[in-house]
């Protein structure tokens, strides 16, 4: 069998999405067109795509994740409905987000409905991989939800209370809760758990190790992404970061490099309201950035953090038998840090 490209993988996902979606709701009710909205629209699919890739690398049948592959991605597009509302963001994969297209109430109560219909194919895996693997799935996937409620409500508290003492560890604790978790770390780890016989605790800190860093290059790949990218390549509002007042690596090193009457300034504008910033608020954010070379600093780091992971995977996974799926996660890794959406 030749390798598989990511988009096949992510395809099976996508169709055992749809099955649940229409097995739960009719095809031309609201419900259905709210919960199908964002898993739907076009997305990277890299979440699933861990997981099937990592039940493979190790002998496995790829199909047997699939399941494992939907609920993940089902709470994936429940946790961005969530995002979007509390963010206030107005697009995500280059449409309107859904609480813009529908209102807050419709969206929350979609967000919700997304969450427990991801419970579906966890418990029909009892009849693809018995109970002691499905068991151990749902304990995966509940320790994932709840590091990644902690990593957001850690975000949150930090712009809430308009931080800017704030080093590149702190940083790094709210992207490998919020980000790390569900969408490397948990698909790399339930796959090898699918996959083998009996994962072993080695493999699966060896595993954990590799993802946490793919992890974090991913996400300051991302926030770099909404800084540079175009709203109709990234597929999200350009800046949105600096108008939500998140903490992005770029942000910290900004704001501990700056001089203190900078950084009284940049502490203003981050207390402003969204609503109430303006370009010329952007504006000055960005050039100072610049000028303390943030967006350097951030890409040197992803850069770092994607090779410290290509190399636990190229000298501590000789248990990844299969070679082919071993050079899919290489390649993906080289992928998350050089894709410009």
């Amino acid at each position: 069998m030749s390798e598989q490209p990511p988009a096949v993988l992510r395809r099976k996902v996508a169709q055992r999405m749809q099955y649940y979606l229409k097995k739960n709701f009719r095809p031309n009710s609201l419900a259905y067109r709210l919960l199908s909205d964002y898993p739907t629209r076009p997305g990277k699919g890299i979440r699933p795509a861990f997981c099937l890739a990592a039940a493979a690398s190790v002998g496995g049948d790829y199909n047997n994740a699939v399941n494992t592959g939907a609920a993940i991605e089902l709470l994936h597009n429940a946790f961005l409905i969530k995002d979007d509302i509390v963010d206030q963001s107005l697009y995500r994969r280059g449409d309107l987000t859904l609480n813009r297209k529908y209102g807050l109430a419709l969206a929350a109560n979609a967000g919700d409905a997304v969450k427990i219909l991801s419970m579906s194919p966890m418990i029909d895996n009892l009849s693809v991989i018995g109970v002691r693997k499905s068991l151990q799935i749902i304990l995966e996937i509940q320790d994932m939800a709840r590091r990644s409620i902690e990593g957001q409500i850690m975000e949150l508290t930090y712009v809430r209370n308009n931080r800017v003492d704030l080093k590149p560890k702190d940083y790094y604790a709210i992207c490998e809760n919020k980000t790390c978790w569900y969408t490397v770390i948990t698909p790399c780890r339930t796959g090898i758990i699918i996959g083998s016989d009996y994962a072993t605790p080695e493999q699966l800190d060896t595993i954990t190790r590799f993802a946490l860093n793919l992890g974090l290059a991913f996400q300051i790949t991302d926030d770099t992404l909404n800084l540079t990218s175009t709203q109709k390549v990234y597929g999200k509002e350009i800046n949105g970061d600096i108008l939500e007042g998140k903490r992005t690596l770029m942000l910290i090193h900004l704001l501990n490099s700056c001089t203190d009457q900078e950084r009284r300034k940049i502490r203003r504008i981050l207390k402003t309201q969204r609503e109430s910033k303006t370009d010329v608020d952007i504006t000055y954010v960005r050039e100072l950035m610049e000028k303390y070379s943030c967006l350097e600093y951030a890409r040197r780091t992803a850069e770092r953090l994607a090779l410290k992971a290509k190399e636990i995977l190229l000298h501590e996974c000789d248990w990844m038998t299969e070679k082919r799926w071993k050079q899919f996660f290489l390649n993906q890794t080289d992928y998350l840090i050089t894709r410009k959406r």
